[in-house]
């Protein structure tokens, strides 16, 4: 059986196409000559190895099919290991990959996490920060109020720098006024007094001015409303021979110390005129430096007589000890005196015994012009020393 897909075969389909011609020619010689018949037997016999030509190349296209389909076969299968082992080794990658971006994205999102808790909590503080700002108009709009926080920062102020013993806060003159602060300074200058409580309702009433005609009105209320508190505090707390001949005015902002020194000039000359001065909480804390400096002056100058008696004391002291020295050093000198006759003594002591070794281990004569019944005992040295 010849598989008839093999007819599809180029080569195949030649074949035949040659084997239907051949066909054909025999044919048409069969039927136009009679001679034909005697080549007809050739010509079978050649179309019979024809086909069985046909049928080799057939065999063995077939062969080569299967080699084909075989070594196909193989090459799928090899493609196939190949391509599981890319997509074992893609998803591998594709697996790593997915675990770094989920490692990545959990980072990032306690990172997110964490940032938003430092967000929250600066919104909390935010908000505290708002409602403290709130609390502080408030307390700028209350007059009493504003008046207490202008006094306990300026009782801080004064807290730090100077010594309990140099101030007084809520202090009473003589005349039954009160003052917020007495710095006690002596004589000269004497007690400052220092007052606390600004009229800030004008400041804010010029600060929102809207047009023109609001602003002059303003500016008009706030030099009058800050005369009339500078007259006040001369009035009250410079009292002479209580007081000094000056007082302070203290302002709890640095934004309305630099605005009326800007804007109202003439005020803060007239201040200085009614020896109201100014201060901020910058010059005051200058100030009160410049008080703690002269009081630990004063201070000195009090314990200046003390020093002094102390020297004194020690001047005679010294003088005590040069005199002890100087009797001491006499009473060396004489110690000195007493070892050198001493030393002297000793050597006459030795010069004599000397003469006594001599005279004993002299001659058994005596020397000529000697007395023989001469005793040795009676001999002036001898005498001297107890012999």
């Amino acid at each position: 059986m010849i598989d008839l897909r093999l007819l599809s075969e180029p080569f195949v389909l030649g074949g035949l196409a040659v084997a239907g011609a051949v066909l054909v020619l025999a044919l048409v010689l069969l039927l136009r000559r009679p001679r034909a018949a005697a080549i007809a037997a050739p010509l079978a016999q050649a179309m019979a190895e024809l086909q069985g030509r046909l049928a080799q190349m057939a065999e063995s296209q077939v062969a080569t099919q299967a080699a084909m389909a075989e070594r196909m076969q193989g090459q799928e299968r090899a493609l196939a290991r190949h391509l599981e082992e890319r997509l074992a080794d893609l998803g591998k990658r594709v697996g790593d990959r997915l675990q770094e971006q989920t490692t990545q994205a959990t980072k990032s999102l306690t990172d997110l996490r964490e940032r938003l808790a430092v967000i929250d909590a600066a919104q909390k503080n935010i908000t505290e920060l708002s409602s403290q700002v709130v609390g502080l108009q408030d307390i700028l709009a209350n007059k009493q109020a504003r008046g207490a926080f202008g006094e306990i920062q300026m009782q801080d102020l004064v807290q730090s720098a100077l010594l309990p013993s140099a101030y007084s806060f809520q202090a009473t003159l003589a005349a039954g006024q009160r003052v917020d602060c007495l710095l006690l300074l002596p004589n000269p200058p004497g007690p400052i007094g220092l007052d606390a409580k600004f009229p800030l309702e004008s400041y804010h009433a010029l600060r929102e001015a809207k047009d023109e005609t609001a602003l002059i009105q303003a500016r008009r209320q706030f030099a009058a409303a800050l005369r009339s508190h500078v007259r006040a505090i001369a009035e009250k707390y410079i009292v002479p021979g209580e007081t000094a001949d000056s007082a302070l005015m203290f302002l709890p902002s640095e934004a309305v110390y630099a605005e009326l020194h800007a804007g109202f000039p003439a005020l803060v000359e007239e201040s200085f005129r009614a020896r109201v001065w100014i201060v901020s909480p910058t010059t005051l804390m200058a100030t009160l430096t410049t008080i703690r400096a002269v009081l630990k002056d004063v201070h000195l100058r009090e314990q200046a007589h003390i020093i002094q008696a102390e020297l004194r004391r020690l001047l005679d002291d010294v003088v005590r000890l040069d005199d002890r020295a100087g009797k001491l050093q006499r009473h060396f000198e004489q110690a000195t005196d007493d070892l050198r006759q001493i030393r002297i003594s000793t050597e006459k002591v030795g010069k004599r015994a000397e003469r006594i070794e001599e005279l004993q281990v002299g001659h058994d004569r005596p020397p000529e012009g000697a007395t023989g019944g001469a005793d040795i005992s009676e001999l002036p040295g001898l005498k001297r020393v107890g012999l």
